[in-house]
C-alpha cells in the first residue's frame, strides 16, 4: 500500500497529446466533433505523488465549447500543474480552490475541461494509493450498470433509420438524436423517423443551444405526439429569461446541459423556476468534485438528473459512469465514446460494455488500467 494518503505529496503532473482512431462521423449544430478515418485529439494527464499514478483525460471540442488542445495543455502545464505541485494529494477541495486562483472563474467557470483532467486523475490516484474504486473511497455507489443511449446525428430521416438499426445491432435500446441541424421541418421528420425505427425505445433530443425561443416552442410542439422524454438545451446556454419562458410553455420537459457549468447556475435556475431536469456531465463542470456537488444540488431540488459525456475515451468514461452509479442515474444516458472513438492506450482492465449497458468498473481509482508506453506512442508531437 505505501505510505499513508495522508502523507502523499503532489510531486508530477505530465500532459501528453495523444491521437485516437475514430469509428465514425459525428456532428452537432456548432460542427463536426468527429470524422470516420481521422484521428481525434485527446489530452491525458498522469499525476504522481509517492510512487502512486492518476490519470485523467481532457477532450478538446471547439464545435461544443472554447477549449482547443493548445489551451488545454497550455493552462495545465503553466498555470494548473504549478498550482497543485507540492499540494496535499488528498485534499481535492484544497486543489479545486487553487485552480480558481490560477484561472479564475470571469464569465465562465474557467477552463473547466483542463481543470477537469487534473480532478480526475486526483480522484484515479486516491482510490489507487487506497485500493478501492471511487464508489467505495466516496461511500456512494447505487447501481452497478448504466444504461447507454446511441446517438443519432444524421442528415435524412433515411441515415437515421440507417443510424437506428445499427444502434439495434449494438445492443443498445435508447437513442438521443441530435437536431438544430438542419430547418425545423426537417429536423422534426429526423425525430419522427427515429421513433418510427424504434417505436417502444425511450428517444430524447439535444439540440446544442440552436433554437431561438419561438423556434424552441414550435420544435416542441412538433414533437409532443412522438413521446420524447427531453428537449436538452434548446436555447442559448446564458438565455436564462428565454428558458424561464420556454420551460412554462413546453409541452417537454427542458433538460439543461451548456447552462450548467457550475453548481452555483443551477441552483439560479431553480430559483428561477427554469429548468426540469439537470444534465451531469464530469468535464463541463470542471470535473467530478464539483459534478458531485451539482447532482447533489439537483436531488435536493427534486429535480430528475440525466447524464452525459463529451466523447470521451475510456479514462473519461470510467470518470462518468463512477458519478452516475453515485447518484443511481437509471435513465440512458450520453456517453458516446465507445460509439465513436477507441482507446488504444488501455493496457488490460477497463469498462465493460454488453448489450446497451455499461459496468461501473470495479478495480481501484477509475478502474482502468492504462499503458504509459502506449500513451507515448500515440502522443501526435503537438506540444
Amino acid at each position: 500500500m505505501g505510505e499513508p494518503v495522508e502523507s502523499l505529496v503532489v510531486e508530477r503532473v505530465e500532459t501528453f497529446v495523444v491521437e485516437l482512431p475514430a469509428i465514425r462521423s459525428f456532428g452537432i449544430s456548432g460542427g463536426s466533433v468527429t470524422t470516420a478515418g481521422k484521428p481525434v485529439e485527446r489530452v491525458l494527464v498522469k499525476v504522481t505523488a509517492g510512487g502512486v499514478t492518476g490519470w485523467g483525460e481532457a477532450t478538446p471540442t471547439p464545435s461544443w465549447t472554447y477549449e482547443t488542445v493548445e489551451s488545454i495543455t497550455s493552462t495545465i502545464d503553466r498555470y494548473l500543474a504549478p498550482a497543485l505541485a507540492g499540494r496535499p494529494a488528498w485534499d481535492l477541495d484544497g486543489a479545486g480552490a487553487a485552480f480558481e486562483k490560477a484561472i479564475n472563474r470571469g464569465l465562465s467557470i474557467g477552463s473547466p475541461i483542463a481543470k477537469s483532467a487534473l480532478d480526475i486523475a486526483l480522484h484515479d490516484l486516491l482510490g489507487r494509493a487506497l485500493g478501492v474504486p471511487l464508489g467505495v473511497l466516496w461511500g456512494h455507489r447505487r447501481i452497478e450498470r448504466i444504461r447507454l443511449g446511441w446517438i443519432v446525428s444524421g442528415q435524412s430521416p433515411r441515415e437515421v433509420r440507417q443510424a437506428v438499426e445499427e444502434g439495434r445491432a449494438e445492443g443498445y435500446s435508447a437513442f438521443k438524436v441530435k437536431v438544430g441541424l438542419h430547418d425545423e421541418a426537417t429536423d422534426a421528420a429526423v425525430v419522427a423517423a427515429v421513433r418510427e425505427a424504434a417505436p417502444d425505445a425511450p428517444i430524447w433530443v439535444d439540440a446544442n443551444q440552436a433554437y431561438t425561443v419561438g423556434g424552441a416552442l414550435r420544435m416542441a410542439r412538433r414533437l409532443a405526439d412522438l413521446d420524447v422524454a427531453a428537449f436538452e438545451q434548446p436555447l442559448p446556454a446564458n438565455d436564462i429569461t428565454g428558458l424561464r419562458r420556454l420551460r412554462d410553455h413546453s409541452p417537454l420537459p427542458v433538460a439543461l446541459d451548456e447552462s450548467l457549468r457550475h453548481p452555483s447556475d443551477l441552483a439560479t435556475l431553480v430559483k428561477l423556476d427554469a429548468v426540469d431536469i439537470a444534465i451531469a456531465k464530469v468535464q463541463r463542470s470542471g470535473g467530478l468534485t464539483l459534478s458531485r456537488r451539482l447532482c447533489q444540488l439537483a436531488e435536493d431540488a427534486g429535480l430528475q438528473i440525466m447524464g452525459s459525456g463529451l466523447t470521451d475515451s475510456d479514462l473519461g468514461f470510467a470518470a462518468s459512469l463512477h458519478l452516475f452509479a453515485a447518484f443511481g442515474v437509471d435513465t440512458p444516458v450520453d456517453l458516446n465514446g465507445r460509439q465513436f472513438i477507441r482507446s488504444p492506450y488501455v493496457g488490460g482492465t477497463t469498462v465493460e460494455v454488453s448489450g446497451g449497458t455499461a459496468a461501473v468498473p470495479k478495480g481501484p481509482g477509475l478502474g482502468v488500467e492504462v499503458d504509459e508506453d502506449a500513451v507515448r506512442a500515440l502522443a501526435s508531437g503537438r506540444r
